[in-house]
Formats: C-alpha cells, sequence, structure tokens
C-alpha cells in the first residue's frame, strides 16, 4: 500500500479587531443632533459626525478653514500632521452660517477664554462637555463621545456606498488597515448578516 499523505489547505485569514468600535444607528444621530438647547452645541455636535473631525481638529477649526463657496473644509495638521479637505454639507453650511451671524466668534469657530478673558480655543473638556450632555439629555444608553461620533461616520459613509480609499482619505488615515476596521461593523447589502429565525417559517 501507499502511504497517502494528508495536505492541509490554509486558507488566508483577515485579522478582526479585538475590540470593535460603537456606533450609533441613525435616528440615536438624530436625537443626539436635535437634543442640545445652544447652536452653538448642535453645530459642533454637527461638525463631529458630518465630517468625522477629532475632538482636536474641532477645537482648532479656524473661520478660514471653512469654504462654503466649495462646500469644504480645510483641516489643517490633523493627526499625523496631515491637512485634509472634507466635504461641508447643505445642512451644515446652513446651521455654521447662522451660528457665525449670531455669535461673531473670532479666529476660532469655537472660542474658549483663558485665565484673563481673551479667545482661545475651546478646551478639549469643553467639547467632551457638550457631547457627554447631549448624550445625558437625549437617553441614549450606548457610550457617546467625540470618536463615536467618527466612528458612526464613517460607517454610515460606508453603508450609503462610499468605497473604502476615498474613506480612508476622509478620515486622515495613514494605513489602511486603520479604515477597514469599519468593514466589520458596516452593515453592507453584499454581507449583511441574519438570523435563521427570520427564514424559518417563511416560504
Amino acid at each position: 500500500m501507499c502511504d497517502v499523505k494528508t495536505l492541509k489547505v490554509a486558507l488566508p485569514s483577515i485579522e478582526r479587531p479585538k475590540k470593535l468600535p460603537v456606533v450609533l444607528s441613525r435616528e440615536e444621530v438624530q436625537l443626539i443632533l436635535s437634543t442640545p438647547k445652544l447652536l452653538k452645541h448642535r453645530v459642533m455636535l454637527g461638525l463631529l459626525y458630518g465630517c468625522g473631525l477629532r475632538c482636536g481638529e474641532v477645537r482648532n477649526l479656524r473661520l478660514k478653514d471653512l469654504d462654503f463657496d466649495r462646500k469644504m473644509l480645510h483641516i489643517r495638521q490633523g493627526k499625523g500632521r496631515k491637512d485634509r479637505y472634507v466635504p461641508l454639507c447643505d445642512m451644515l453650511i446652513r446651521g455654521l452660517k447662522k451660528y457665525l451671524s449670531s455669535e461673531k466668534p473670532t479666529t476660532w469657530c469655537f472660542n474658549g477664554n483663558d485665565k484673563e478673558g481673551k479667545p482661545v480655543a475651546l478646551s478639549p473638556r469643553g467639547v467632551q462637555w457638550v457631547v457627554r450632555q447631549a448624550r445625558q439629555r437625549s437617553g441614549i444608553k450606548k457610550e457617546v463621545t467625540t470618536h463615536v461620533l467618527r466612528h458612526t461616520y464613517a460607517t454610515h459613509l460606508l453603508e450609503m456606498g462610499l468605497d473604502i480609499m476615498t474613506l480612508k482619505d476622509l478620515l486622515g488615515h495613514v494605513d489602511i488597515q486603520t479604515t477597514l476596521v469599519y468593514l466589520h461593523v458596516s452593515h453592507l447589502d453584499k454581507q449583511r448578516a441574519f438570523s435563521p429565525l427570520e427564514k424559518l417559517y417563511t416560504r
């Protein structure tokens, strides 16, 4: 008899991140954005979600970075000291114009004050407070932070049909592997999972 050697075929695996990001539903985002009483806070939350900004990026956003004619937002020296542009939708432009007209901030879009009362960029704690208050008043049980809004921005864009490479550029990621995490949490039509119970009694 001839010895038959068993061949083992190993399929390549895509490494799954150990911890997946928290993502809000569209209804939860609508609730978060509508909760704050102050227009300033609603606009800030709109930018965090609508442009996928990091906390430091929304803090350091300057008036000169708003390009309403081209409907673009210039993010200067984001993480990794990289500049990038992200689209501004009409809804955000209307909100920003109304906010700028009423509040008249100087230099930064969202001014804070130093100990002498001089305008400075809003502190990280100030941005985080706005998000925390919106979450508490909305009654949402999920964790909601500035970065959760950014995760939600990325996930929703993928679900709406944006390609992964364009998303990488919008987020300002250096490595595509960082962006690929959103494929694990996105509900894409071609790979949408379902429970077998849904089809158990259907013919």
